[in-house]
């Protein structure tokens, strides 16, 4: 029971310090700019992170290891944080709540095919009213068009699907937290030189707040929050700490709310509240596998 508890209040931890990502990006991008916000992240989390893998002497991934994590970096150090960082230059972070609500249905849909198995069409039915209701609500805020960032928001969903899925898989083989770890290290080196060229004296003078969302992207979003979420999960059971995302958008509807003091409208709950219930219901759906149903 108190290896339950503990798996669930890290869980809990892991969710919230996911849902404030958006919005220490939406405070961040305005003074880092895109490139700093979405790849320097990852290169003063590598600092960290390789500390922590010489110190614990982690074994170095082997070849087809390698090729995996290079699927899980390419989503969750380079393309969700950059596509982000685009996107909340100029998009509302409640509105990036409620697309990146679609994130835990489309990693199982991803993670089914991996597995060679045909989702039943009950999981079909709910991605598209989940989808459909996403794509409303970005017509509805465009004035009856898909804005370019409602298709980034979108892309970065598919893509960190993807890296969810291929890190969940290897995760059984090298440990939960290593997967992000070693993905952070492989990625920062390539980041070093865009970075770099993207640093400016002006940035010296953003406000304390600025600094401190970029830290914590770097730190905690890029990083601890993975430890925690994978810890949860490990201790409590992947089926009952993975029910606490469907807390995630709301949580990011809040914070956007407490910290940028984004007004919510009534359109914005009922959206969260249908792709949540859709997202419930397609990652609970039968699954079939050699014509069988599972």
């Amino acid at each position: 029971m108190e290896k339950e508890k503990l798996g669930l209040l890290l869980g809990l931890a892991g969710v919230i310090c996911f849902s404030l990502t958006l919005p220490a990006t939406r405070i961040a991008v305005e003074y880092f700019g895109t490139t700093v916000v979405g790849l320097g992240r990852t290169v003063i989390a590598g600092i960290l992170v390789g500390v922590i893998l010489i110190v614990r002497k982690e074994k170095v991934p082997d070849r087809k290891q390698f090729k995996s994590i290079v699927i899980v970096a390419a989503g969750a150090v380079l393309g969700f944080p950059l596509m982000t960082s685009w996107v909340m230059k100029s998009l509302p972070v409640s509105h990036g709540a409620v697309e990146l609500a679609l994130l835990p249905l489309a990693t199982a849909g991803i993670a089914l095919f991996r597995a060679g198995e045909k989702p039943s069409l009950k999981f079909w039915l709910a991605s598209f009213i989940g989808a459909g209701a996403v794509i409303l609500y970005a017509f509805n805020l465009g004035f009856g068009k898909l804005q370019l960032e409602d298709l980034g928001l979108l892309a970065a969903v598919v893509i960190l699907g993807f890296s969810y899925a291929e890190g969940g898989k290897l995760s059984k083989e090298i440990g939960s937290w290593q997967v992000i770890a070693w993905a952070i290290v492989i990625g920062a080196p390539f980041f070093l030189i865009p970075v770099g060229m993207s640093i400016s004296l002006e940035m010296l003078n953003a406000p304390i707040q600025a600094w401190a969302s970029l830290l914590y992207l770097a730190i905690v979003s890029q990083f601890l929050a993975y430890v925690s979420w994978y810890g949860g999960m490990a201790l409590g059971g992947i089926a009952r700490i993975s029910q606490l995302q469907y807390m995630q958008p709301f949580l990011m509807i809040l914070f956007a709310v407490l910290f940028l003091g984004e007004s919510i409208t009534t359109v914005t709950i009922i959206t969260a509240i249908i792709v949540v219930f859709s997202v419930l219901i397609g990652k609970n759906a039968a699954v079939s596998k050699n014509g069988l149903s599972t």
